[in-house]
């Protein structure tokens, strides 16, 4: 599925008509492509490419000499909506690190127990004992299985439980409860979580506004996934690492710093073809094309390409996210020239017209009800936490509102026709309520069918709403998924 493209349109409007201007004065300039080197034609061919082919883009930004020169979005999602990154997460924890050592409170050297005495085990293991920050950056702690982060347990003592079969330093494991290891370090160290630690260091002066980071139950910022920011911010916090560190005359970042975590600090494969097989450095991925990366699950990208000057931002919601970056390097990398190049007004027209029309496809269907659903029907308890649910449509063809009674919360979300209309909505522990768009149409006589796309993260859940032999089945699946995608289905009776 593949949110749209709305008010962001309006930005994007003005950003091409007055190139160089700033939208606010802690935005990055912006100037049109050719300017600065970049082809109109050839960012239009990847934009088409990515709208026809990968499942559910949400935003895209283009960077080159410090200049945007595209940007879009689609529709429901907009440049002023902060996005989930997931484990892009990881590359600001990494940023954290290297600022509390620059300050003398912490070394890539210091063992981790040494952090942790309270939590350590009675006799922990030779391994273990040898283990160093310099190994939870380059994910090679030595574990052979990725230690768990339950609910109701400290996750500092559940990591150092686990056992560590392999010297660290010499397997690559991915292990996001090793950056949760890199924050906790970072807030036993500073005596502030990672996100108020960045905050003054890094969010305020690239203007980065309002970020938030979830916490685990002992308070601490989740390190390798949990922080949200807009696309823009994205985008700046990669142009920083391009400019090894500096930022308006300013070192936030020591350049030795940003040099050792965008290096090849680990071997992680041999697959040419592979983005996740270049090397891994600290908490940055290594790319083809000399590019290094932060990602995060289901297609959030900080790609920075030094060779081009260029940084890239992407957000998303796909199941194949080797498909983003394959694209990227087919269509918008020859797009990116040594030297500026003539106008090409028709071309960049052409590309404004796409970039401000972006959308989400909406839900289809053309069929009429059967008769006007008017009942609430209640469901027996579930995981998804709905109580109660119902159809609000006054007329045939009229506009459609989804009432659900979830977690004792009523929530109202109207239903665009052919379009998206937003409002807010919960579904189920891991979308608690939040802002939401919905697009919704008969597909059968007494069938409903609506998408419902949570703006702010990868998700769009589709829900099959049917309405016959005096109940509601109600079926749901979502775009993207750590599990499976179709949930069980619920039936409904009248209340």
């Amino acid at each position: 599925m593949k949110p749209l493209l709305s008010a962001a349109a309006v930005l994007l409007a003005g950003s091409w008509a007055f190139a160089g201007d700033r939208p606010s004065a802690s935005s990055l300039p912006r100037s049109n492509p050719e300017a600065q080197g970049v082809s109109s034609s050839g960012i239009l061919a990847f934009v088409e490419a990515a709208d026809r082919k990968i499942d559910s883009f949400h935003s895209f930004m283009l960077v080159r000499h410090g200049h945007v020169v595209a940007e879009g979005w689609w529709s429901p999602y907009s440049a002023g909506s902060p996005h989930a990154l997931y484990s892009l997460s990881k590359s600001f924890t990494s940023t954290a690190v290297g600022l509390a050592i620059a300050e003398g409170k912490l070394s890539v050297d210091d063992e981790v127990l040494k952090f942790f005495p309270e939590d350590a085990p009675k006799s922990p293991s030779q391994n273990l004992r040898s283990m160093r920050v310099h190994d939870l950056l380059r994910m090679s702690t030595g574990h052979q299985v990725e230690p768990k982060r339950p609910e109701g347990e400290v996750w500092t003592k559940v990591f150092l439980a686990q056992p560590v079969p392999n010297k660290p330093g010499t397997h690559f494991l991915y292990n996001t409860s090793g950056t949760y290891m890199l924050s906790a370090i970072v807030q036993k160290a500073t005596g502030q979580t990672v996100l108020d630690y960045l905050r003054p260091r890094l969010f305020e002066p690239l203007g980065i506004e309002n970020p938030t980071w979830g916490t685990s139950p002992q308070g601490v910022s989740l390190g390798g996934y949990g922080l949200s920011v807009r696309t823009e911010d994205i985008a700046k916090f990669g142009q920083l690492y391009l400019q090894k560190g500096q930022w308006n005359g300013r070192q936030l970042v020591p350049a030795a710093w940003v040099e050792a975590a965008t290096a090849r600090q680990t071997s992680n494969g041999s697959n040419p073809k592979s983005d996740w097989d270049q090397g891994y450095g600290y908490q940055f991925w290594r790319c083809r094309h000399g590019a290094f990366r932060g990602d995060g699950a289901f297609g959030q990208y900080c790609v920075v390409l030094p060779e081009q000057d260029a940084v890239i931002a992407i957000t998303s919601g796909v199941r194949d996210m080797q498909a983003v970056l394959n694209l990227v390097w087919d269509e918008l990398l020859p797009a990116i020239k040594s030297g500026p190049l003539p106008a090409d007004d028709a071309a960049r027209s052409k590309l404004e017209a796409a970039l401000a029309h972006l959308t989400l496809k909406p839900q289809q269907g053309s069929a009429s009800p059967e008769k006007l659903p008017g009942r609430t029907y209640a469901f027996p308890p579930n995981d998804r936490k709905i109580e109660t649910f119902a159809l609000e449509c006054q007329e045939r063809g009229g506009p459609v509102t989804l009432v659900a009674r979830i977690v004792g919360t009523e929530y109202r979300l109207p239903c665009g026709s052919g379009s998206w209309a937003k409002g807010r909505m919960a579904f189920g522990p891991t979308l608690p309520d939040q802002p939401a768009a919905a697009s919704g149409a008969w597909t059968a006589a007494d069938t409903y069918e609506a998408k419902v796309c949570f703006y702010e993260t990868p998700f769009t859940i589709t829900l099959k709403l049917r309405f016959a032999d005096d109940q509601l089945t109600l079926d749901s699946r979502s775009n993207v998924g750590f599990g499976p995608n179709a949930q069980r289905q619920l039936v409904g009776k009248p209340q």
